[in-house]
């Protein structure tokens, strides 16, 4: 199958190195410390912190640094197919640990020992790059909540299709079955925090699609700075200040 035509367009009309179009929104859930949404294209996803708050089993208590726990689902009905996922299944529990793994690296943990943060991530309608889409909101609710951060985390992905780089993939270039590398950086700190492949590619190759997805993380900290900025001055205005 032709996933980029003669003219250098994809089957979604994008460029190459054209990302979908992203829109986020903090403050979904009321109840929740901290909250947001993120869409990717047709990808939205909802993530929502409580915390730091006390560690609910003692036992897991940590005295010098914060515990940081997540949970990640999927809607049964975020996906065409009617398939239920049980909760708890293994790309769950996968996925759930590698968000944990990449908002630890910038959470200032040791700030708030013997407390909890608890990150709730749920996909409500997925078309490829859900584990991205996931991270993106998680680091929106964990600044909406106030947890002290060292950077903002943002994750993009990208592919390597008919011989072309590709930028952001959607599920039906993510399902052709070529490598596709999600990356998670500290921009500001220009740190790598998750670096996921799921096929070999030759080192050189490897380096152009690596680059193509750092550039979506840079371009998506940019557009999830001038969102917290944006709500910044929605706060002052309703305090009045």
């Amino acid at each position: 199958m032709e996933y980029v035509s003669p003219e250098g367009l994809r089957l979604d009309g994008r460029r190459p190195m054209e990302m979908r179009q992203i829109r986020a929104e903090v403050g979904a859930v009321s109840k929740a410390d901290g909250s947001a949404v993120f869409e990717m294209g047709n990808t939205k996803v909802i993530a929502a912190v409580y915390g730091p708050r006390e560690v609910q089993n003692r036992s897991q208590q940590l005295n010098d640094q914060a515990l940081v726990r997540c949970e990640y689902t999927m809607s049964n009905f975020s996906t065409g197919d009617r398939m239920r996922r049980p909760k708890g299944d293994r790309r769950s529990t996968e996925i759930s640990l590698v968000i944990r793994q990449t908002m630890e690296a910038c959470i200032l943990t040791h700030l708030m020992p013997r407390s909890q943060i608890d990150i709730f991530v749920q996909v409500l309608q997925a078309d490829g790059g859900t584990r991205s889409a996931c991270i993106n909101a998680a680091t929106l609710a964990l600044a909406d909540a106030g947890i002290p951060m060292s950077d903002l985390v943002t994750s993009c992905s990208a592919g390597y299709l008919n011989s072309t780089p590709l930028l952001d993939l959607n599920y039906v270039e993510d399902s052709a079955g070529g490598p596709d590398v999600t990356v998670g950086i500290l921009p500001k700190l220009d740190k790598v925090t998750l670096l996921q492949m799921d096929a070999k590619l030759p080192i050189d190759t490897f380096e152009n699609v690596m680059q193509l997805a750092t550039e979506g993380c840079k371009a998506i900290a940019n557009y999830i700075r001038e969102v917290l900025q944006e709500n910044t001055k929605q706060l002052e205005s309703r305090r009045g200040t």
